[in-house]
């Protein structure tokens, strides 16, 4: 048959990470030797104690339905964890625990966002927030992120982007692909913008434990922003489960009835066992997180320093997640094409910037997720790319 789509689908965008992890492992099965600095993942494995709850809950017969919002233990866990790393209480009627933590990004924008409404997202910034709000009908509204201000959004520049139209504010810190943190001062001027507007905020904390300098501010501790504040959050990034599919949103009680109503109709639950390794996550021996951010501290210094001695490519420290956002302009402004030369010719597989929006051209996004001979390799292949790339171009 002939595919006839929902005109709806041509609004949907996709996570270019992926796509560039399948032209890599495509180039494998050729015999090819790939570094893969594309996906943002942990190269940890889970800690034994959430894989020894998960073990127990599935010997205890935990391998059924549950409440949609999660088993009332897991989302006291929940609970507990925010309310000791936020600074406010939140009670288990506030917590949706879903699978992955996507689905909280999609069921908010769904929730909130109608034809007309007004969507502001970091540019550069995760696809998904994009692809999702069009997805709802919404208009993005970029919020640019400049590498002159570490690339931490200008709240005066914030300010001139709200509207009566704007329905939600998606911020994300530490930020996904540049690893930039807003500050106290960022985020206050931001709260005080807001409050003579009717948007909600959607705020991204997922990689809130991965941070090396500055603190973890969430947006929802500070005056009048709780109640219209929704906490994305998950175990995917701190507790090296990615593959776990294990998330939660956090928000005033009455929008959580209602996201738990868009989950019924999604996914039904989370799985059982997972919610209970992720509680134990949360509430067991922090020590694997902490030795695992002192490696991505030990690496990134080591990507930075690598990066800045490459002629014609020049890096910003990150102060969280995982990832570089080195400028390349002056090796190749099209870095599309110079990701794509990297990929093919030396076996890197890098993100081009542009993969999170316009205002990343010039730009490639790394991550350092990787163990420290593989990033020294990695590191190696670009440097000789760059040369190799520049004699091209002379020829």
């Amino acid at each position: 048959m002939e595919l006839h789509l929902a005109r709806r689908m041509e609004l949907l965008g996709t996570e270019t990470a992926f796509e560039v992890l399948a032209r890599a492992k495509a180039l494998e099965r050729q015999g090819r030797h790939i570094v893969h600095l594309e996906v943002g993942e942990p190269d940890f494995d889970t800690p034994d104690n959430i894989k020894d709850a998960a073990i127990k809950a599935l010997a205890d017969g935990y391998t059924h339905y549950t409440p949609t919002a999660g088993l009332w233990e897991a989302r006291e866990a929940v609970a507990a964890y925010v309310s000791r790393t936020r600074s406010f209480a939140v009670t288990p009627e506030e917590v949706v625990l879903t699978a992955g933590a996507k689905p909280v990004m999609f069921f908010a924008m769904l929730l909130l966002v109608e034809p007309g409404d007004e969507v502001v997202v970091p540019d550069p910034g995760y696809p998904i927030y994009e692809s999702m709000a069009r997805f709802a009908g919404g208009t993005v509204r970029p919020l640019v992120l400049r590498e002159e201000n570490d690339f931490r959004a200008d709240p005066d520049e914030f300010r001139r982007l709200l509207t009566s139209k704007t329905k939600l504010v998606v911020l994300n810190s530490p930020h996904n692909p540049c690893g930039s943190v807003l500050t106290r001062g960022d985020l206050t001027a931001m709260a005080e913008a807001l409050a003579g507007s009717k948007a909600w905020v959607l705020s991204d904390e997922i990689y809130g434990r991965i941070l090396y300098e500055g603190e973890q501010i969430s947006i929802a501790s500070l005056p009048g922003m709780r109640e219209r504040t929704i906490i994305l959050d998950g175990f995917s990034k701190t507790y090296a489960m990615t593959g776990w599919r294990l998330g939660y949103g956090v928000m005033p009680a009455a929008l959580a009835d209602r996201m738990t109503q868009l989950a019924t109709n999604a996914t039904s639950c989370a799985a059982a066992f997972t919610q209970l390794a992720g509680a134990a996550g949360l509430s067991g021996s922090q020590e694997s997180v902490e030795r695992m951010v002192a490696e991505f501290r030990r690496r990134r210094d080591l990507i930075v320093r690598g990066l800045n001695a490459i002629e014609g490519v020049s890096c910003r420290t990150p102060q969280g997640a995982f990832y570089v956002f080195p400028n390349c302009k002056r090796v190749d402004a099209d870095s599309g094409r110079f990701a794509a030369f990297l990929l093919n010719e030396m076996g890197v597989a890098v993100l081009s910037g542009t993969a999170f929006g316009a205002s990343g051209a010039g730009y490639l996004r790394l991550s350092y997720a990787n163990s420290t001979p593989n990033l020294e390799e990695g590191l190696r292949r670009i440097a000789a790319g760059v040369e190799r790339h520049r004699a091209a171009a002379k020829v």
